[in-house]
């Protein structure tokens, strides 16, 4: 099973919080180091809400091995020939380092304050369609023009163009439209962790799709995100939950932490029950998690949660 750190950093994480949480992710062997792509957040009172491109460019430079992720950027903020030049820019700058999640866009507040055009669910799952067959074109993984109804592109090659090919992610919460797409054009398909049943049937419709597409549906990396409170004996666990619900940005109890991460079946509790729900979700084909950390960003918490997903 492949570790990765998910941060979020739309709830308040300057760029040296964020360099310190990626080189930490890096010294510790993880997989990756990912963050969202957000512009502000509702119920965080003045967040210092940084551009994912920007920071992920200066993380491309500040660190040397790590696979730099962003789950996901929201078609909506960009439009795809911007998104792929800045991945292929970021991509030459960290020597082949980027993986570049793209999704439908979800937090239609976010888009009132900026003044950004927020479609219906209809359209931005169009969009995406369109967005990411446009990668594949502006990558050169398709020959050839591209003309659809929201984009185009004419036959010309995009430069920059990724050294090695730049992993494509699709995420996001759809049960339907999003796991066909991810098939159908991604490399890694992500999306939060849930109960068995309902992974199950995401994860083979993507993997379905993928043999349609005339792919190899064992190429498809599948991903979950999601939190998890742990420690290596019940008294590690109890501290480590009190650390969590101090700083959470819900502002929710530990009682209240617990109870909710308990209902959604997330990994929470001591090491014993950590490794079953890691063992249940590589039974069911999933190869990679990314530790969605909501803080406290301290290395000694990060690296007891880590070691006990490894054990």
């Amino acid at each position: 099973m492949q570790l990765a750190l998910m941060t979020e950093p739309q709830l308040g994480m300057t760029y040296e919080t964020l360099l310190d949480m990626a080189r930490f992710a890096e010294g510790a062997g993880l997989a990756a180091f990912s963050r969202s792509d957000h512009y502000s957040f509702s119920r965080v009172t003045g967040p210092h809400a940084t551009d994912a491109f920007a920071t992920l460019a200066g993380l491309a430079r500040d660190t040397t091995r790590i696979e730099l992720v962003v789950l996901v950027s929201p078609i909506t903020f960009r439009h795809p020939a911007v998104i792929a030049k800045m991945a292929a820019t970021i991509d030459e700058m960290s020597r082949g380092r980027l993986a570049l999640g793209v999704g439908t866009g979800w937090m239609e507040l976010e888009h009132q304050n900026f003044g950004i055009p927020f479609p219906d669910q209809a359209e931005r799952f169009a969009r995406l369609e369109e967005a990411l067959a446009y990668l594949h074109h502006a990558f050169g993984r398709l020959p050839g023009t591209f003309h659809g109804r929201h984009y185009a592109l004419e036959e010309i090659e995009v430069h920059p163009r990724p050294g090695k090919r730049v992993r494509i992610v699709v995420g996001g919460s759809g049960e339907r439209r999003t796991p066909r797409l991810a098939g159908t054009y991604a490399d890694e398909y992500n999306f939060v962790l849930g109960p068995a049943a309902d992974m199950t049937t995401r994860i083979t419709r993507a993997r379905d799709a993928a043999g349609r597409a005339g792919r190899d549906p064992g190429d498809l990396l599948i991903s979950v995100m999601t939190p998890v409170i742990t420690g290596h004996e019940r008294v590690d666990f109890e501290r480590n939950l009190s650390r969590m619900a101090a700083v959470d940005p819900w502002q929710r109890t530990a009682e209240e932490l617990a109870t909710r991460y308990r209902e959604r079946g997330f990994p929470i509790g001591t090491a014993d029950d950590v490794r079953r729900t890691v063992a249940t979700l590589a039974d069911l084909g999933v190869g990679r998690i990314y530790v969605q950390h909501f803080g406290p960003y301290e290395h000694d918490l990060l690296a007891e949660t880590f070691e006990v997903l490894r054990s």
